[in-house]
């Protein structure tokens, strides 16, 4: 089968930095199906793994977000068959999902939303799992509408910001304040449904106040938080609780301690790695985001399509995220 590795870290201008190879295809077992990919996107942490994870030589499949076929189904398969299609994110301890036939736990696997194309679908399994899990998992907003307050979403243009307005606009009561630097990432925000957008270059503290608006009650940082976390500490309201996604530099806490605020990480490869007991709940939430997208509610957040499935491709798409200007998530589609 056709698959997309990368065999050295190596920067995005080499030649090799991602290069075309031949693998055998898998045999589903246990839990697993086998899916014949049909379209992926691609995500920060497929840089980070190319940039810092050398393989030595040995090439590694990257790709997380995928939709496709099932093909093949272990023998403790329970909630899928042979042809039905769907989407989900892999995990970083097996194989990705750049290549023709791709084997995935189906407990962290839904049915694609069967009002969008496998390239459309592709775009939203991490995003719209991490978005999920933060929101209503980790922070546990209430789903029903019955609490309001101030939400912000620092890096609303990106792939899980996109999702997350998305989802706290159309599922809770919160004012949602997304944070956008250029025009066009901020008229995506609003178009999104974010009430109120501001830039995270300038102090977000002065601007929210300028909109009459309460400090928030619970802060998404999506990107870049060892650069804002001196800012969103002060600016988070007493109680209130902050996310982040990133593991880096230790970060200072006493100013969440001083106003007994928490702090939530959300890391959504912890159930498909650990195998925890709660794995199954990533299949029930792709399930709910598909639902959401087939009733008219999410959309798609795939802004632009770089062709077929191959490492001339995915260079380019690496190198897009590279440079920081990608608008909501890069998909491909096909193995040509």
């Amino acid at each position: 089968m056709k698959a997309v590795a990368f065999a050295h870290s190596r920067p995005i201008t080499a030649e090799d930095a991602l290069i075309d190879i031949e693998l055998p295809a898998p045999e589903a077992r246990q839990h697993d199906l086998l899916v014949e990919v049909k379209a992926v996107s691609v995500n920060p942490v497929d840089i980070k793994i190319r940039r810092f994870d050398d393989p030595l030589g040995t090439p590694r499949v990257l790709g997380f977000d995928a939709a496709g076929i099932v093909r093949g189904v272990g023998s403790e398969v329970r909630n899928f068959g042979i042809g039905d299609d769907v989407y989900y994110a892999g995990v970083p301890t097996r194989p990705g999902s750049n290549a023709e036939f791709h084997l995935v736990d189906e407990r962290i696997v839904g049915r694609k939303p069967k009002t969008l194309s496998f390239a459309q679908a592709a775009a939203l399994p991490l995003t719209g799992l991490t978005a999920w899990e933060m929101l209503f998992e980790r922070f546990k907003i209430p789903r029903d509408q019955a609490l309001v307050g101030n939400l912000l979403i620092v890096g609303g243009a990106g792939g899980v910001g996109s999702i997350a307005i998305q989802l706290a606009a159309e599922l809770t009561d919160f004012t949602v304040i997304a944070t956008a630097s250029r025009p066009e990432t901020v008229e995506w925000c609003k178009a999104l449904g974010a009430h109120h957008v501001i830039d995270h270059r300038k102090a977000m503290a002065a601007q929210i106040a300028s909109l009459d608006l309460t400090a928030p009650d619970y802060i998404f940082c999506t990107t870049h938080e060892e650069a804002h976390w001196s800012e969103l500490t002060r600016l988070l309201a007493e109680e209130g609780s902050i996310g982040i996604l990133e593991r880096g530099a230790p970060l200072n806490i006493s100013a969440l301690w001083e106003k007994c605020a928490s702090i939530h990480t959300e890391y959504v490869f912890a159930r498909g790695i650990r195998k925890t007991r709660t794995i199954s709940a990533q299949h029930r939430t792709l399930e709910a985001i598909a639902h959401l997208v087939d009733t008219g509610v999410l959309r798609t957040t795939m802004t632009e399509h770089y062709g077929s499935i191959n490492a001339t491709n995915l260079k380019r798409a690496h190198a897009a995220i590279e440079a920081g200007r990608v608008r909501g998530k890069i998909v491909l589609e096909g193995f040509a």
